[in-house]
């Protein structure tokens, strides 16, 4: 009997050693997962990180060394045309000496770069503000009246969202030419003022506000106003700071609108000249460009936070 026991025990203790080994391969494998994860993770956001290192390290470069690293990429020939690539361009993330005369040249002597540079902030800024009040009110109005008119625009909306641009460009050309609006920035704000991703992206949002809380409101008193404004507009501050950092981020690179509806080159973003760039100005490309990418970081850096939440929020209400 008592050796019946001992083979217990023994066979117990067995089993024990056996699960924690297994325990412990487990931990370890799990352990080279999220490291193998860890370093392509990494590779990856190094890879896209690089243009960006790239362009901030170069725009400190002087003309000559980038000229020489980078100039026959946009050499051209007698009539204009690409000249062959025969010698291997070489790619520098370290300036061999740190000049800001691409910043002094950008900043002080030529002036035609910070004008474009708030063309490019009149052209977007309205557009922002004034599609997130459209979209908040035309949200607001699609999560309140139900019906299969509203249905009909709903998906009427979704259809023009999942457009390209390039698709309604020569549409939005012919009615702004209609207007007499071509030439001028309301050509660019009305088709960005009314544009659809605002819209959907609230109003998906907004539907998930319990229809509980406004009935409470109603028979508290409260007007359509006050529900709006009140309820509708704080439950949602995460979706409009979502939408407000993606539609800015979209409009403040574009590129094709100010082409075809602004025929003067003055009044053109800067969005439009870093995608003409000449071999004279490579230097200075990379400056502005740096300049360029300013706001849309810093913007995305305080709002991370909002657009995370906003993109992830499942519910009406946080507790």
């Amino acid at each position: 009997m008592r050796k019946k026991a001992v083979d217990v025990s023994g066979q117990e203790d067995k089993r024990i050693l056996l699960d924690r080994q297994a325990a412990l391969r487990r931990k370890r494998l799990h352990t080279v997962r999220i490291a193998l994860a860890t370093l392509v993770a990494a590779a990856f956001a190094i890879l896209f990180l690089m243009p960006i290192v790239l362009t901030i390290t170069n725009s400190f470069m002087a003309a000559s060394e980038i000229s020489s690293n980078y100039g026959k990429i946009f050499a051209t020939d007698a009539n204009g045309g690409k000249v062959y690539i025969a010698e291997r361009v070489n790619l520098k993330f370290i300036p061999d000496m740190v000049s800001f005369s691409q910043y002094n040249t950008v900043l002080f002597k030529s002036p035609e770069y910070l004008l474009k540079f708030w063309n490019s902030v009149i052209l977007v800024g309205p557009i922002v503000v004034f599609q997130l009040l459209v979209a908040s009110l035309a949200s607001y109005g699609f999560t309140r009246y139900r019906g299969r008119i509203r249905e009909m625009i709903f998906f009427m909306y979704i259809i023009l969202m999942l457009m390209p641009y390039q698709v309604t460009l020569v549409p939005n050309y012919l009615v702004s030419d209609w207007l007499n609006l071509l030439d001028t920035n309301w050509a660019i704000w009305l088709p960005g003022i009314v544009s659809p991703f605002a819209v959907f992206l609230l109003t998906k949002f907004m539907r998930r506000i319990p229809e509980s809380v406004m009935e409470a409101a109603q028979i508290d008193g409260a007007g359509e106003w006050q529900i709006y404004r009140r309820i509708c507009m704080p439950l949602c501050k995460g979706a409009i700071c979502s939408a407000a950092i993606l539609v800015f981020i979209d409009y403040w690179n574009m590129v094709e609108q100010p082409l075809i509806l602004l025929t003067d080159a003055e009044s053109h973003p800067l969005s439009v000249f870093l995608s003409k760039i000449n071999e004279g100005e490579i230097g200075l490309a990379f400056a502005v460009a740096t300049i360029y990418m300013v706001p849309s970081l810093l913007i995305f850096l305080y709002g991370e936070e909002y657009l995370v939440d906003g993109i992830t929020y499942q519910g009406g209400i946080k507790g």
